[in-house]
């Protein structure tokens, strides 16, 4: 079994990761790269004439083979790592009679899982542009750490608890966003808030077409030699 769940979380991840890799370089990167121009100077927002108006348009990838080949492997380590993690819960839970893995339930385990990694602390700690302030990084990461806790605890108590048990999962979720991400006092940036909330959107969405095809190919790979 052991070995079984290692190889299907391998080869799931490898090909998660490379879905992933190829929607990032395809809509998130760009994006990421104009946001660097704001970061650099290269591009001006709100300049000295007080206009808000600047130039719209993504650069070239570029020739920086060690930074896309940095991506990619990034990408694929991150979501073997996560392959682990979710098809060692699938299969737990299988064992305890709680559910039964098939590759329509490894979709809704992928999109829970892209729930309480990346949606919910998004709702506090939204992704950023490069040059973007932000609070001092350990607040920021306690509680980040914290929400993808109780996110996850609070989806599998609503997924497999009883009556009023099931319901105690909604507190643990909202529990995080009751407290409050860290912030700074006051709203700081150098680049367009339009090309931030694209940004924003492009990360979150790569993110759950990734989570999704990671939960669906651990399932069918850990079913494809089940009679």
């Amino acid at each position: 079994m052991s070995q079984k769940l290692l190889t299907s979380a391998v080869f799931a991840g490898v090909a998660a990761g490379l879905i992933a890799a190829a929607l990032q370089f395809m809509f998130v990167i760009p994006a990421l790269l104009e946001g660097e121009l704001f970061e650099t100077g290269a591009r001006i927002h709100f300049g000295a004439d007080g206009s808000p108006e600047s130039t719209r348009g993504a650069p070239g990838l570029g020739g920086d083979w060690g930074r896309h080949l940095m991506t990619v492997g990034f990408n694929i380590v991150t979501y073997v790592g996560f392959g682990f993690l979710i098809l060692a819960a699938m299969a737990f839970a299988e064992m305890r009679g709680l559910t039964r893995i098939t590759p329509r339930q490894g979709l809704i385990w992928g999109l829970c899982g892209f729930v309480a990694i990346q949606l919910a602390p998004a709702f506090g700690l939204p992704p950023e542009l490069p040059g973007t302030p932000a609070a001092e990084i350990g607040p920021r990461q306690t509680w980040w750490l914290g929400t993808l806790i109780a996110t996850t605890l609070g989806l599998w108590v609503i997924a497999f608890g009883r009556g009023w048990i099931a319901l105690s999962g909604i507190v643990l979720i909202l529990a995080p966003h009751l407290i409050g991400a860290p912030h700074l006092d006051a709203y700081w940036g150098v680049a367009p808030p339009e090309l931030a909330a694209e940004f924003v959107s492009l990360s979150l969405g790569t993110a759950a077409a990734g989570w999704t095809a990671l939960g669906g190919l651990c399932a069918w790979f850990w079913t494809r030699d089940t009679p």
